[in-house]
């Protein structure tokens, strides 16, 4: 029943983009777990990227100390890619002087915008840097949207779980704002800054950074009478991954959110490796380009790019729950995965005969498996050990799962894919040499950068024109581990002697000028806390631990407006393995399913 399903094929991948949108700047916005995948994800593709501060952000073990986030603003602005850092976690008292005097921190290095969900943080004199709106502020109303650009915010991160209607309409009544909308990666099962479940069960809050991840962890499905309920197949639903989503997958709608409003599109991932963020920035890179050429707009600055790739990007190759486009055009079934949390990777065959650690697989078309590979059925995963024809050994045998004849087979980690995931991203770069009555002129000018110096130098008849002309181009356009690849290279001036060891002295300088330089010292005092600040942080409130779009009734067939369970065998409660039993609700008037403490 919850099959992975994956939204991509032909069809849609034809009218994905179809060559109609505004002329406005789209942005692919890339996720940083440290340095290393800050340049994984600019080399890709990135417009700009996202990363986690020393502290106060929602991902506590992808911290970057400054030192580091210095390196990677002065790395990320050579290729003109933003650096976002995220400031997004609700704060106690003590915490938001330590919190604006960061903020001020990082304006100084050059960050160029913070993403906040506490709003508190406005009452203090943060330093003029732009500031978006963390999806964690809920934003999926009109109402709110306006409120939020109203406080200050240049861009808001939406709620994954608007559809493309409401999207249109946040748009059509705040156009005044930037749209941020997530297109890719894991799915929280809970509305984003509404998830308390893991504060109250085990003391770590997801607004805090410290999600202790209770939607990855099994259930059993419980009736009014506490007896398991069964699925369609008659089977108790016993320790299954009830609220483990799919990952979202949008690719095949850009365009659509484009049309809608839609500016930013954002990968999920801040504890991803190097490997994901390359091949699903490089993935989403190549669409939204080619949304912008079919359009024949220089929206995209990345048409400015060139790329130097080893592989051909796919989802499936690198973590991959599955795929859901997860209510952009409505209810969708599946959208979980009951049976694992964990990456299934990529559907390669199923399992004909099993004996032990060998299996005999019927494998599709194209497919072939390398010692090392990562297999999955079901809940159990298993590395390749050989290989012969059809005949697979693994390195244990599978223990969990009763019988293996018949069973979908998919490969989560695919050894040469992933030594292929190499990419170099270059920025073309016209030249121009010009005379001077000192000297000559020396210009650089990229898609967003242009830099030029004026070098004092005798003007000396050369005694070959040609070759000194040759001379010249050859060495300015030398341009090796810099980011950059000459396009065009002009000489307007007459062929005069210049030094090769002179014309390597020039390049070098105009190079080195297009670094980031760190903005000038201006910090104002810290402000003293405001009346407002307060004592404990209260998260929850009177909120029920889980306010959830994803319906249990909906997910097994059996939605009250269409085909509802007898009234006595509805849903009504989970049971985690230790015992702790959650209660369910189901507001059908609004379309969302409640868990609570019992």
């Amino acid at each position: 029943m919850h099959r992975d399903t994956p939204i991509r094929n032909k069809a849609l991948d034809e009218r994905e983009c179809d060559g109609r949108h505004r002329d406005v700047s789209l942005s692919l916005l890339a996720p940083a777990r440290d340095k290393e995948v800050a340049i994984a994800a600019i080399q890709a593709g990135a417009d700009a990227i996202y990363i986690g501060a020393p502290a106060y952000g929602a991902r506590q073990a992808a911290g970057n100390s400054l030192e580091d986030l210095a390196e990677v603003v002065r790395y990320a602005h050579q290729y003109g890619v933003q650096v976002l850092v995220t400031l997004n976690t609700l704060l106690h008292e003590d915490e938001y002087p330590k919190a604006v005097e960061l903020a001020h921190g990082l304006y100084k290095i050059g960050v160029d915008a913070l993403i906040i969900q506490d709003l508190h943080l406005l009452d203090f004199d943060l330093p003029p840097i732009r500031l978006h709106a963390s999806t964690q502020c809920d934003n999926r109303t009109p109402e709110q949207v306006a409120f939020l650009r109203d406080k200050g915010f240049k861009r808001v991160v939406l709620a994954r779980e608007l559809s493309i209607d409401e999207i249109r309409a946040i748009h059509d009544a705040v156009p005044d704002i930037e749209l941020e909308a997530f297109v890719h990666g894991a799915l929280c099962v809970c509305y984003s800054g509404r998830c308390y479940i893991s504060e109250v069960l085990s003391g770590r809050s997801a607004n805090r950074g410290a999600c202790a991840q209770y939607c990855r962890m099994a259930y059993d499905l419980l009736d009014e009478s506490m007896n398991e309920v069964r699925d369609d197949q008659g089977e108790p639903i016993h320790q299954r991954y009830l609220l483990s989503l799919q990952d979202m997958d949008r690719s095949a709608y850009l365009q659509e959110l484009i049309d809608a409003g839609v500016t930013t599109f954002k990968i999920e991932g801040r504890l991803k490796d190097a490997e994901y963020v390359t091949n699903i920035t490089a993935y989403y890179r190549e669409k939204l380009d080619r949304c912008a050429q079919r359009a024949k707009t220089a929206a995209l600055k990345e048409q400015r790019a060139i790329y130097n790739r080893s592989f051909e990007p796919n989802p499936e190759k690198t973590f991959h729950r599955g795929a859901t486009e997860y209510f952009l055009h409505g209810r969708t079934r599946p959208m979980a995965n009951w049976e694992t949390p964990k990456s299934t990777g990529e559907y390669i065959g199923e399992v004909v005969e099993a004996h032990g650690n060998t299996l005999r697989v019927r494998l599709k078309k194209g497919v072939v498996l390398h010692n090392g590979d990562g297999l999955t059925i079901g809940s159990e995963g298993f590395n390749v050990n050989g290989v012969e024809g059809n005949i697979v050994k693994i390195n244990k045998e599978p223990v969990s799962i009763s019988s293996l004849k018949g069973r979908e087979l998919f490969r989560n980690l695919d050894m040469e894919f992933t030594k292929s995931l190499k990419s170099e991203r270059r920025i073309p770069v016209d030249i121009v040499l010009s005379e001077t009555e000192e000297g000559f002129e020396l210009s650089y000018r990229s898609a967003f950068s242009f830099q030029h110096s004026v070098f004092s130098y005798p003007h000396e008849p050369a005694k070959n024109a040609e070759k000194a002309l040759n001379t010249i181009r050859t060495q300015l356009s030398k341009l090796g581990d810099t980011p950059y690849i000459a396009r065009e290279i002009r000489i307007e001036s007459a062929p005069y002697f210049i030094p090769i060891s002179v014309l390597n002295e020039w390049r070098r300088t105009i190079v080195e000028s297009q670094k980031t330089k760190d903005r000038p010292s201006d910090l104002k005092p810290l402000s003293t806390l405001s009346e407002r600040g307060l004592s404990t942080l209260d998260e929850r409130g009177e909120r029920p631990l889980m306010e959830c779009k994803y319906c249990l009734l909906f997910e097994l067939g059996h939605c009250r407006k269409t085909d509802p369970y007898p009234k006595d065998k509805e849903p009504r409660y989970l049971r985690l393995r230790t015992g702790k039993v959650l209660k369910l609700t189901f507001d059908c008037k609004n379309c969302q399913m409640l868990v609570d403490e019992r």
